[in-house]
């Protein structure tokens, strides 16, 4: 089996992923903030680190895979005011409905979910750690990290000290000793989430957050640390710092990997351009493979471009893969081809991943059932190709169709043939063929 390389921001190169513990793996990555549906630019790293995960689940014997949720944010409890409801009916009505898009994505559940309002002490701790070395500090009941403690700080992501600060947008408040110190904790007004503290009652800062859900659940120092371009500054920026002035020796994350931005239609995807677009409003346009599909036929670290068109050829392209099962089943249980575990291990090249995926359906078609059975083993690793192939035509609970199609044959039956015809182009309109046999009339998408 090949080595498995990935993009490192840290070192901006290519680099072999060799676990500090021999034959475990362990990954961090920045999951939601729990205060509204899930868009789809949410599911891109969901399904990205997914696929991750299971690959190196059958390269090495032990993976532990971290996502956290955020639960507490200036974003939620804005959005509960709003709402006129508590915070934590937020926070769980909106992680119940991430979870349940995601796994609709075919997203399996990262081996710890860790959640910030379960994580305080640990945050405490390391906050404790920062003030007593002298690279955090006190003040009118907020701590912030002292940046210019940090010699290193800047470098990860590549910025100037002014680049830093405007691209931080800091606020300049009277009690920071430089503009640039970040909060690690901040006193919450009576009806805002708090803990009690040494600094008063108060709640963490986002970034101290992931620093301490990471040391937590995988250590001072782990294999990868996964997320957005977006997060790079300066979330990314203010976890390194923290964590390697708190824990003096540790590496932190050893490998960063990044993936791409999403767009729709070419532009960024914002209300106020109202092109907000959830992955519910795309699951209830599409099946859920189709969507899944299309996140990963443009390689991670790219710019996706997120589009009906996109959306509709993905669905072609699987049709062709369910096709091509329906005329082959599968010999039995397949093997993941070399060239598919060769590109995965190319920095995670799903987009020839995918091209290997035609071949075989082209071998299936030709009748090769040790083909068809390869192809759904390799789509196992993708997340697709894993429903009954009459099942994906058919569709689940298409009660409507069911309903046309027994309208079209009481219209025969009373020889209004005009009605019937008119049934039948209807539904083929909306890529429903049907066909008339000894057995009655059958249906699939086209």
């Amino acid at each position: 089996m090949p080595e498995m390389r990935l993009h490192n921001f840290l070192t901006k190169r290519r680099e072999v992923l060799a676990p500090i513990e021999p034959g475990h793996v362990r990954m961090y990555c920045c999951g939601p903030t729990v205060y509204d549906l899930a868009h789809i630019g949410n599911a891109r790293p969901a399904v990205i680190y997914d696929v991750l995960s299971r690959v190196l689940r059958l390269m090495f014997p032990r993976v532990t895979y971290v996502r956290n949720v955020t639960d507490i944010d200036d974003k939620i409890n804005n959005r509960a005011r709003e709402a006129g409801v508590s915070i934590g009916d937020i926070t769980e009505r909106t992680l119940a409905d991430y979870r349940a898009d995601i796994a609709a994505l075919g997203n399996l559940p990262p081996d710890v979910e860790p959640r910030a309002t379960e994580t305080i002490q640990p945050i405490i701790q390391i906050i404790e750690r920062l003030i007593a070395s002298g690279h955090a500090y006190a003040a009118e009941g907020h701590v912030l990290f002292a940046v210019p403690s940090f010699a290193d700080y800047g470098k990860f992501s590549g910025r100037s000290p002014d680049e830093l600060l405007a691209g931080a947008r800091v606020d300049v408040a009277p009690y920071k000793r430089d503009a640039g110190d970040f909060v690690l904790w901040k006193p919450s007004t009576p009806d805002l989430p708090g803990w009690d503290s040494p600094w008063g009652r108060g709640r963490p800062g986002w970034h101290i957050e992931c620093s301490a859900m990471s040391w937590r659940h995988l250590g001072e120092n782990f294999d990868i640390h996964g997320g957005g371009t977006d997060l790079i500054f300066p979330h990314h920026e203010n976890e390194i710092a923290q964590s390697m002035c708190a824990f003096p020796g540790s590496r932190f994350a050893r490998m960063w990997v990044h993936n791409g931005m999403l767009v729709i239609n070419g532009e960024k995807m914002s209300k106020s351009l109202g092109n907000f677009v959830t992955i519910r409003d795309v699951l209830a346009k599409v099946p859920a493979e189709a969507a899944r599909l299309l996140l990963l036929k443009t390689h991670y670290r790219g710019l996706l471009d997120f589009n009906d068109a996109a959306l509709a050829e993905a669905r072609k392209e699987l049709d062709r893969f369910y096709r091509a099962l329906e005329r082959t089943p599968p010999s039995g249980p397949g093997v993941v081809p070399d060239a598919v575990m060769e590109a995965l291990c190319d920095d995670l090249n799903t987009p020839l991943v995918i091209s290997v995926l035609h071949g075989l359906a082209d071998a299936a078609m030709a009748g090769d059932a040790t083909a068809a059975a390869n192809m759904v083993a390799a789509g196992d690793l993708l997340g697709i190709i894993q429903a009954d192939p009459a099942t994906w035509f058919r569709g689940e609970g298409d009660a409507e169709i069911e309903a046309a199609i027994a309208a079209r044959l009481a219209a025969r039956k009373s020889r209004d043939f005009a009605r019937s015809d008119a049934i039948r182009k209807e539904l083929a309109e909306r890529g429903i063929l049907l066909e008339d046999g000894p057995g009655g009339t059958t249906w699939r998408r086209a």
